[in-house]
Parts: C-alpha cells; structure tokens; sequence
C-alpha cells in the first residue's frame, strides 16, 4: 500500500542515468549504427573515403548467345567497375526447364557520382536490374574481453563540462575525480580490479548517505535486497564507516550469481552498458559525488552503484532478468536500443514489485535516492502494471521525479514478460552465451545448434535423473 503523501520539499537525489536519452541521440545521429547512405537514389555503403562505394546488384540476362553478358561486362569496363563478389544461378522466373536465362548477384565497387548513370546503362542490356539494400548489424561484443572497447563515455555530467554539476568549481575534487577515473580508463579485463584509497572526506558522504539510506530499507526495498544487504554486512563488505571496495564486492556477487564488476570512468551510452549486462558485468563508477550534496549526485557514482544496484545482482532471478536485457540488446537497432533503455529505466532503476500485499522498491534509482524512495511508495505517483510493451514507449523523467512508475507482479513475472517481448525484437541472428567461456555464440550453422541442443539434452538427464531419485523418496 502506499503511504500518505509527502512534502515536495523533499531532496531529488541519486543517480539520474539517462540511458533512453542517450540512445536516443545515438538513434537520431546514427552513429552507433552503421546503415546505408544515399548517393543519388540508390542505396550504398561507403567503403573508404575515396569517393568510391560499394553496391550489391541483382540482375537477369536472357540466354542471347553471351550476347547480354558481354553486353553487361561492357558497362562494367566502361565505369571502372571493380568486381568484388560474383553469382550465378537459373532464372526462378523462366518457365522454361532447360534454364536457359540466369540470374546474377554482384557486388562490385563504383565511384559514387558515376551512381545513377551506371544503373541505367545496366538497365538497357540487362533485364529486373535491382539494388539490394545491406543488412549491417551494429558491431557486438562477442567475448568477454571485448568490452574493453565498449568505453563510450556520455560527457553530459561531466564536472569538468557541467557547471550545473556540484564539483564544478571544485578544482581538488575535478582532480580526484579525473584521477580515480583514469585507473578505469587504463583497466583491462583480466588486470585485478584497482583498489582505491578513499580519503577521510570520501569515507564522511559515504557514512551520510549509508546512515540516511539504511534507516528506510526495511520499509520500503524488496525482501531480495534486503537479505543481501544484510549478507553484505555481516561479511564486513558492507559498512557506514567506509566506502567498499570493488574487488572484495566483485567476488561476493559472482560467488552468488555469476556477476562481476568493471570499473568504469563515468556515464556510459546506452548500448555499450546494456551489451555489458549480457555477460554478467555491471560496469561500476568508484569516484563518490561531491560531499556539498552528499544526497544528490547528477550523474553515477559509488553511492548509486553499490546501494542501489550491487544488493538486487546478488539475487539470481533479478540477475538473470538483467543479463536477458543486455543480451536482447546485442546487434538490436538503436530504435529497439532506445526500447530497451526504456525497459532498463522503468525495471532495473525505477521499478517497483508486489510482496505480501505491499508495494516495494528494487529499482537502483530509487534505493539510492532519499527522496525519490519516499515519494514513489507515497500516493502522489500512478502506478501501472508491468507490461514491456507499454513501458518500452513510456515517457521517462530525469530531471524530477517519475509520475508513472511499473509494478511488476514478481521477478519471474517480469521475466517471463521480458522473454515475450524479446521475441518481437529482429536480429538477424540468434545468439547463445556460453557461460564456460563468457563469449557469444552466433548460431548460423546446424553444427553449432546440433551443439546446443545437445548440451541441452545433457543437462535435462541430469534434471530427470534428480526427479527420479526424489520421487524414490
């Protein structure tokens, strides 16, 4: 149930991470999604910076004695047409058996302003001249050590840029700040994750923010965070006197679900993060906010990271909720990216769920933020179930607080919504994530989906094998 309305007065505060944002700009942009330019009226795909581009042709020749081949290599000689690929096969359109017309595909490199004029000359020695649109798919990280390029930083909260931000006129803190993050820029996977030597100051937001938070915990978050907020204590990970460190907090979440952190310089884009939960790694910031606003911070920062998300990816069904997200996000357009961001905001950041009859919060935004924790269990708020369709498209507030939030029946619930609302987003691929090697599997050939299927009927014996021996009991 909600609780009596509060006061407005009462602080925004925590991490306002505008992933939708971010993906939206990339959609508009396009620059995180190489597509098709247009040159004239055709579709191409530039190869260099030379002029020249690169143009996949289909086009049929009546059987003339090679009259219409030599005809069409004419035209190709005439424009200085590089071949780079050749097909051949029967027209599907003749009805005659003997297959006498063929069908040709071609992809061949052109100079861009000889375009339009080298199609229609095409068209007068060849018949049903088509271009074929390219299919490209965003790049993805395909093993766990390339999300050592997926560092693309969103400067928007930047206190070097930002004079809005806090530590702007700040000179020491911009310096700690950039110094913290570049122990990130310089990570790599496999190097041990840098430890950070917080300073008194640090260690005193940390304990104003821990103190604040916790007094409200056991009323407003789920029962999920709550148990693991409790574990994280009573290893002596967790505390109000200092801020903990990435390398002990890694090894407890991947001892439990398989996550590991990565330590991250600042606000990532949409797509990089998202791809980054597909294989189990949450990307963490270590520099703490400005201890002028020890309850505001407009950007990520280790009070956000470590309250708000680190205690949910200890469990494992709101593990594996967040790894579907990041894998549906792999080769996704950035107008499902823009989605799926969506999804991340109103779930992972902002969602709500049902416990025994109440409404509690496991949403990072609002377990790390004072203010907005209480007014999302007040009744100023609507509530909306939970449904990826709707969400995926709802407006989002990053400014002030959210007027709408999504109540999911439970983390299984959702999860199963999420897989149904995955199915209705196109790749052209399908993957499978192989937790032995952390890598991504592309299943375009039978033998790979032979594989699969078969590790499956494996683990499935395994599973009847268990049933029996119970149901001997």
């Amino acid at each position: 149930m909600k609780s009596d309305s509060i006061a407005q007065n009462v602080p925004l505060s925590g991490r306002k991470r505008s992933l939708i944002e971010d993906a939206r700009r990339d959609r508009e942009s396009g620059s995180s999604s190489p597509g098709p330019s247009r040159c004239g009226d055709s579709f191409v795909f530039e190869e260099e910076k030379t002029g020249k581009i690169t143009l996949n042709i289909l086009f049929a020749l009546k059987n003339e004695k090679n009259a219409g081949f030599f005809k069409a290599g004419k035209v190709f000689e005439t424009f200085e047409t590089k071949l780079l690929h050749l097909e051949s096969r029967a027209s599907r359109k003749s009805k005659r058996s003997s297959g006498e017309d063929l069908e040709f595909f071609m992809r061949c490199e052109v100079h861009c302003s000889d375009t339009d004029i080298f199609i229609n000359s095409l068209k007068r020695v060849a018949d049903d001249v088509r271009i074929v649109q390219e299919e490209k798919t965003p790049w993805f990280p395909k093993k766990i050590s390339d999300l050592d390029t997926c560092n693309h930083l969103i400067t928007k909260y930047d206190p070097d840029l930002d004079q809005d931000h806090p530590g702007f006129s700040d000179s020491e803190y911009r310096k700690r700040r950039g110094f913290i993050s570049e122990m990130a820029f310089n990570y790599k996977h496999g190097d041990p994750l840098p430890v950070v030597e917080y300073t008194p100051e640090e260690n005193a937001t940390w304990r104003e923010v821990y103190r604040t938070l916790r007094s409200l915990y056991p009323s407003h978050a789920c029962r999920q965070f709550l148990e693991a907020l409790t574990q994280l204590e009573s290893e002596r990970l967790y505390g109000e006197d200092q801020i903990p460190q990435l390398r002990e907090v890694s090894a407890f979440l991947k001892e439990r679900t398989g996550f590991q952190l990565r330590p991250v310089a600042g606000l990532l884009s949409a797509r990089d993060f998202l791809a980054s939960l597909a294989f189990r790694v949450f990307q963490c910031t270590q520099y703490i906010r400005h201890p002028s606003a020890p309850m505001h911070s407009p950007e990520p920062d280790c009070c956000h990271e470590l309250l708000g998300h680190i205690p949910m990816l200890a469990d494992q069904e709101f593990a594996q909720f967040s790894q579907e997200i990041g894998l549906v996000s792999l080769g996704a357009s950035d107008e499902d990216i823009e989605k799926l961001s969506t999804l991340y905001w109103f779930t992972v950041e902002f969602g709500l769920c049902k416990q025994n009859g109440a409404v509690k919060a496991y949403g990072a935004g609002l377990l790390s933020s004072y203010g907005e924790l209480l007014y999302a269990l007040s009744n100023e708020p609507q509530y909306k179930p939970f449904d990826p369709a709707e969400t995926a498209v709802q407006p989002y507030q990053d400014q002030s607080y959210q007027p709408v939030y999504f109540v999911s029946e439970s983390f299984e619930d959702a999860k199963q919504k999420l897989r149904r609302y995955s199915s209705t987003i196109q790749t052209p691929f399908s993957i499978r994530y192989d937790p032995y090697t952390c890598s991504m599997e592309v299943l375009d050939e039978p033998s790979k989906i032979q594989n699969a299927l078969g590790q499956m009927r494996d683990d499935l014996k395994i599973l009847h094998k268990a049933l029996g021996r119970l149901g001997q009991k």
